[in-house]
């Protein structure tokens, strides 16, 4: 197996290194930048006699690399940096995503598609678009990482395993994300048992902040760990075609009551992307923060149309 990760920036290079470590494919980076990847390639093949992982990786400037991959990430893009407004960001991102997008319906046109770069909903459908691909085989990384981060949070507090802990968040990857309370649990014991209304409702405000905490504390950059290994854990499902249930970003056809937009939903994850699109019932609270998420996506997808 083949799995290509297109940008070799932190959280392209983090996922890379969860991936080798459980020897689930070859890898080869590919990044703009000359020299950037191959660095990262060699620094990591450096280390697999210590850390036993077999796998062949490479890295390069060179999209021909990315061919016959089962799988291709794209977290190749920039964060918004001082002076830039939201559509100076959109723009360069989706110029980038745009060029990485032919090229894997060029050269990978069987793989499965994870996107992972921001704004991570509104590049889902570019990649969707210029790839041309079936629906399923274009998935954004989003939900898993959301979902990690509440559980770290509600194991912290209550001083369990996060193991432990199971945990669901929907919507955009944004702060209109919705952490679902009636559908998170520790051990099989539902949430409100272990806890009251005004903590539980404290660590969800964390949790759609989770992110901007950690680029306040950073000043120059932001978190890799958790989103390069929420990456290598759906890039584990489709590799093994595991048919894990996770919340990710999907193009939905009327689930959900939606339509025409990725968003992120329970989905089942297996060798051909997303298997299926499981719908939850939910509370109607759950439900108009969902629809306010997707309202906050869609407004994306309109300044993607100026573009």
């Amino acid at each position: 197996m083949k799995v290509a990760v297109i940008g070799a920036g932190n959280v392209g290079a983090k996922a890379v290194y969860y991936i080798a470590e459980k020897n689930l494919a070859d890898i080869v980076m590919v990044d703009v930048v000359d020299g950037l990847a191959r660095s990262k390639a060699l620094d990591f093949l450096h280390a697999a006699p210590l850390r036993g992982y077999e796998v062949r990786i490479r890295g390069t400037t060179d999209f021909a690399e990315i061919e016959g991959s089962d799988v291709v990430v794209i977290t190749a893009g920039i964060a918004r940096k001082p002076g830039m407004d939201r559509m100076d960001l959109l723009k360069i991102n989706v110029g980038i995503a745009r060029k990485a997008a032919a090229e894997i319906a060029l050269r990978a046109p069987n793989a499965v598609v994870i996107v992972v770069t921001n704004p991570l909903d509104v590049i889902a459908m570019v990649a969707l678009r210029e790839t041309g691909f079936a629906l399923r085989k274009v998935v954004g990384m989003a939900g898993v990482l959301d979902s990690t981060r509440f559980r770290y949070f509600i194991a912290e507090r209550l001083g369990v395993w996060p193991g432990d802990v199971q945990a669901m968040v929907l919507g955009g990857h944004g702060d209109e994300m919705v952490p679902l309370t009636s559908y998170t649990s520790v051990g099989g014991i539902p949430i409100g048992e272990l806890l009251d209304p005004a903590s539980i409702e404290e660590l969800v405000k964390r949790t759609r902040t989770g992110g901007a905490e950690i680029v306040s504390l950073l000043k120059t950059g932001s978190a890799f760990y958790a989103p390069g290994a929420s990456v290598a854990k759906m890039v584990e499902a489709v590799i093994k075609d595991e048919k894990r249930l996770f919340p990710a970003s999907a193009f939905l056809r009327g689930e959900y009551g939606l339509r025409d937009i990725f968003l992120g939903v329970p989905v089942i994850m297996g060798r051909n992307g997303v298997e299926r699109i499981v719908e939850l019932p939910l509370s109607e609270v759950e439900r108009r923060a969902l629809d306010a998420s997707a309202e906050a996506v869609r407004k994306g997808l309109k300044d993607l149309e100026g573009l």
